[in-house]
């Protein structure tokens, strides 16, 4: 299906073509063999116990959009540089304001037989919008929507208004908690979607079913039905090696390392894909002083960071997000380790010697070996830190509030959904409390202008301010690590939260 490149796109191509961006998703088996109909596709994946939930606007974890991307589908969704391209919506286009976009929809039908119409696509946007539903992680990104003036246009046509512009608008409908619903549908329990599966059962922390569905508008699956199971890492490990799983996701540098000559595991690996760091709370001393700041952005190894946690498989970062995407303010001078700057940070905030607690846990492969050897390099510099570990089922909501500092990691997303997302001054995941009503109005003025070169200039601004005075240390961007066994074919390499990422309609069993 061809990218849709209208004159107020996202993206134009000659943005694409020249803003450093990684390379297209190609299979890693790509003619191996013929696809082949029918079986059982069973994934493992990270569990999440019993918040795990079926209402795909309240998504949190992988293993929930996983499912519910079997089920439902996007009006859009990204490909694996980062551009918006089209799903529901087969195409889109937008006014000389970037107010008022228009989009164009399939002839998708739901699994109850009822046909997609604007409608659903407005029902949708509302419940995403409740205010009485704060799990709902788009309702940010997505506040500026002007439901009163949307409307239906024609048969097969939608127009979404905006209160304010944003020449943006198709990429924040690929971002997660953004799945088309039917026009009245408020039951997670018998989800009804227009995905390439028809929801069969699910148990949370446990299992989910789903069954083909022949009448997926983007042509049916070539699996009978998937599986998709909460496991933890070792757990994962030993069912894909011992054939009750045909799918790990996110596997750790050491498996990938031990499995390198099993002939029945095959690792997926795609680069660039996404960031990992640390999040220094900025609302609350000693980090809300940005020379406190910036002296653990000098104080921390990166190279031994990378080479000991992600076992060298990943780039080293340079305190901004989204290395290789469209926005990335290349050329800014690398940041190195300088103990002795961070010393001088320290003790001119009068940081030295003092203790800032780390709250870390086992809820991402590799947060506590992080944060040990944070502690470890932070002492070498005059900081002591206190660890703290959490309950993995609620960590990544636990660090909004918890500990001066805590891990920080993130998939593949758009830069500007990263900053709307995280960076703003009430920004559902906003871990550094980074709360700047100038940089608010920064970004906003950036998100707003039509022009691609003017555009960029003030995105690389707003960047570059956050990697100087705010709270991300961003010391990595790894390979994400997915593994399939010699027996499933067609998966592709791509960044989490892609169109090909967790991607069970397409692939088949040999």
């Amino acid at each position: 299906m061809p990218v849709v490149l209208t004159r107020r796109s996202v993206l134009t191509a000659a943005t694409a073509a020249g803003a450093g961006l990684l390379t297209g998703c190609s299979s890693t088996d790509a003619g191996s063999s013929t696809p082949k109909k029918g079986g059982t596709l069973r994934a493992a994946f990270p569990g999440a116990g019993v918040k795990e939930t079926m209402d795909p606007h309240a998504q949190q974890q992988f293993i929930d959009i996983a499912r519910h991307k079997a089920v439902f589908d996007k009006l859009v969704d990204l490909d694996a540089t980062l551009r918006p391209v089209p799903r529901l919506a087969r195409s889109w286009s937008g006014d000389d304001s970037s107010r008022v976009w228009r989009f164009e929809l399939h002839r998708a039908r739901f699994h109850d037989g009822h046909v997609l119409d604007a409608d659903d696509v407005l029902y949708s946007l509302s419940r995403i919008l409740d205010p009485k539903a704060a799990d709902h992680l788009a309702r940010k990104s997505l506040s500026h929507v002007d439901l009163a003036n949307s409307r239906a246009v024609g048969k097969h046509g939608v127009e979404i208004a905006l209160t304010r512009p944003n020449a943006e608008f198709p990429a924040l409908l690929a971002m997660t908690g953004t799945a088309i619903v039917r026009d009245g549908w408020d039951d997670p329990r018998h989800p009804v979607g227009t995905g390439p599966f028809r929801f069969h059962s699910f148990a949370p922390g446990r299992s989910f079913v789903a069954r083909r569905f022949d009448d997926h508008w983007n042509g049916a699956p070539h699996l009978d039905e998937v599986r998709i199971l909460s496991a933890e890492t070792e757990a994962r490990a030993a069912a894909l090696q011992s054939g009750e799983a045909h799918y790990a996701h996110e596997m750790t540098p050491t498996f990938a390392r031990m499995v390198a000559h099993d002939s029945r595991v095959r690792v997926v690996a795609t680069p660039l894909s996404g960031a990992q760091g640390f999040a220094l709370k900025t609302d609350r001393p000693p980090f809300d002083d940005p020379d406190a700041a910036m002296a653990v952005k000098l104080l921390i190894d990166r190279k031994r960071l990378v080479d000991v946690v992600c076992a060298g498989r990943a780039e080293i970062g340079n305190d901004l997000y989204g290395k290789g995407y469209t926005y990335y303010p290349d050329g800014l001078e690398q940041r190195e380790r300088d103990v002795a700057e961070a010393r001088r940070l320290l003790r001119r905030t009068g940081v030295l010697n003092t203790t800032v607690s780390f709250y870390t846990s086992t809820a991402a492969d590799g947060f506590p070996q992080a944060a040990h050897l944070f502690r470890e390099q932070a002492g070498e510099a005059g900081l002591r830190v206190k660890i703290v570990n959490g309950p993995p089922e609620s960590y990544f909501t636990d660090v909004l509030t918890q500990g001066t500092v805590t891990n920080h990691r993130c998939g593949a997303m758009p830069i500007p959904t990263y900053l709307s997302e995280r960076l703003l001054t009430d920004s559902p995941q906003n871990a550094t409390a980074w709360e700047h009503r100038d940089f608010d109005d920064a970004f906003t003025a950036a998100r707003a202008t039509a022009d691609v070169t003017k555009r960029t200039e003030r995105y690389r601004s707003v960047q570059t301010t956050l990697r100087d005075r705010g709270g991300l240390v961003l010391w990595a961007h790894p390979e994400w690590l997915n593994a399939v066994s010699r027996t499933l074919r067609g998966v592709k390499e791509a960044p989490p939260n892609t169109v090909d990422w967790a991607r069970f309609d397409t692939v088949w069993l040999d």
